[in-house]
């Protein structure tokens, strides 16, 4: 399963050479659309740091959380069209329009793709004292303890919830999902052991205990 991130940026064609010409003459912001220590928000940086050099100016990285996104590509959509504010994001740009009836952008007509920067191979992880050793005794540790098991993930519409989705169906087994506001948030409460405020915790469902890491 391969995470795909797109650097994209709204309107970038310029009315006149001149104008191209001059670009850029200032900072360049880069905006994410998850919280900081994730993998987009790494790749962003490392990608900011590649470009100061030959632009000549820095690229600023912004992160903007929110639910599935979507505020990020908003900001993005509704900057000055002059080609210093671009986005970065993956493959949940084009999952986010069947997921939310108003998501404030088209991903198709309001943005000018500059092209694929990179690809995530997709993981699963959990803390050192996981009892699975290797995938079949995970699989067989998820069955026998699907209500004490979580599967966090970066946002609805992220990445990593629809490829737990697509995870949940294989095995055919369903587990308590947790979306965060990027996959640093998440890391954080893994290592932790913890739930806070980063995360949308589920409500409780009738005759289940309450969910444990």
């Amino acid at each position: 399963m391969i995470k795909r991130l797109w650097l994209g940026g709204f309107a970038l064609a310029f009315a006149a050479a001149a104008a191209a010409q001059d670009y850029p003459s200032r900072a360049v912001t880069m905006m994410v659309p998850y919280a900081a220590g994730g993998p987009t928000d790494t790749v962003a940086r490392v990608l900011a740091q590649g470009m100061t050099k030959p632009l000549g100016q820095t690229v600023v990285v912004e992160n903007r959380p929110s639910a599935g996104g979507i505020l990020a590509p908003q900001l993005v959509k509704n900057a000055k069209p002059d080609g210093y504010t671009i986005l970065i994001h993956h493959i949940g740009m084009a999952t986010i329009p069947t997921l939310y009836r108003n998501a404030g952008f088209d991903p198709l007509a309001d943005f000018e793709y500059i092209g694929l920067v990179n690809e995530v191979p997709m993981t699963l992880i959990g803390k050192p004292t996981l009892p699975a050793k290797d995938l079949k005794e995970l699989l067989a540790y998820i069955k026998a303890n699907k209500d004490k098991v979580n599967l966090a993930n970066a946002g609805i519409g992220a990445a990593s919830h629809l490829c737990g989705l697509l995870f949940l169906s294989a095995i055919q087994t369903d587990l308590t999902t947790v979306p965060y506001k990027g996959t640093g948030p998440a890391m954080n409460d893994l290592v932790g052991g913890r739930w806070t405020s980063s995360a949308t915790r589920p409500p409780p469902r009738p005759g289940r205990s309450r969910p444990a890491r």
